[in-house]
């Protein structure tokens, strides 16, 4: 049984959130590497963030449908642990970047609907590191804000660590812990004020609540 829920915050944009959120006891911190989400950000900027991280914090880099060499570039650039695959990147893609990137890491993402079955994480299950689940929402790639029926994952056979995404926020995070027992959370818009910008009250809150979950 997990007893320690892992926080992830995504789409930061601004050292002093980085700085703030590794106060908080953050365990991984994620950086959009796409064009198309107001969250996007500069390999250099992540580089220079990732540089001056405190030990065990995690780096994490979210792709997606990019060009595997330049995800193993940036990768490399930056100093990421792992690399975070939002497309319809195959299995041979996933493989290659977990090889050629090592020691980064793979977590596969999913958006998650009432059509998602067990099969389809089949083919990754011995190449990656994780499974994060997100939202469906038909022409994105994640980042909805909005929550998905989390009963569906008592129905998948996961066979990799599991993390959970998708309109997560200090009201509705112990609720999700307590009901799917996730290897860790990864919040963003959940603790904005706008995209990008970071509420540092809500990051204060949602990590209480999480410890709180995990010692009820």
């Amino acid at each position: 049984m997990n007893t320690r829920t892992r926080i992830k915050m995504c789409g930061l944009t601004r050292t002093r959130d980085v700085e703030f959120g590794v106060s908080q006891g953050l365990d991984a911190l994620g950086f959009i590497f796409y064009d198309k989400s107001p969250r996007n950000v500069l390999p250099d900027f992540v580089r220079g963030v990732v540089s001056k991280l405190s030990p065990f914090v995690d780096s994490v880099g979210v792709f997606v449908n990019r060009d595997r060499e330049e995800v193993e570039e940036i990768v490399e650039y930056c100093g990421l642990s792992h690399a975070q695959l939002h497309g319809k990147e195959d299995r041979t893609y996933c493989e290659r970047v977990e090889r050629n990137s090592s020691p980064c890491h793979v977590i596969k993402a999913f958006r998650v609907s009432e059509s998602t079955k067990s099969s389809d994480f089949t083919p990754y299950n011995d190449v990656v590191h994780g499974y994060l689940l997100d939202t469906y929402a038909k022409g994105t790639a994640g980042g909805t804000g909005e929550t998905f029926d989390w009963n569906i994952i008592n129905r998948l056979d996961l066979q990799r660590p599991m993390i959970l995404a998708g309109g997560l926020t200090p009201d509705n995070i112990e609720e999700a812990i307590q009901a799917i027992m996730p290897f860790g959370v990864d919040v963003n818009s959940g603790v904005e004020v706008e995209p990008g910008i970071k509420d540092h009250s809500k990051i204060m809150d949602l990590v209480r609540k999480v410890r709180m979950a995990d010692n009820p």
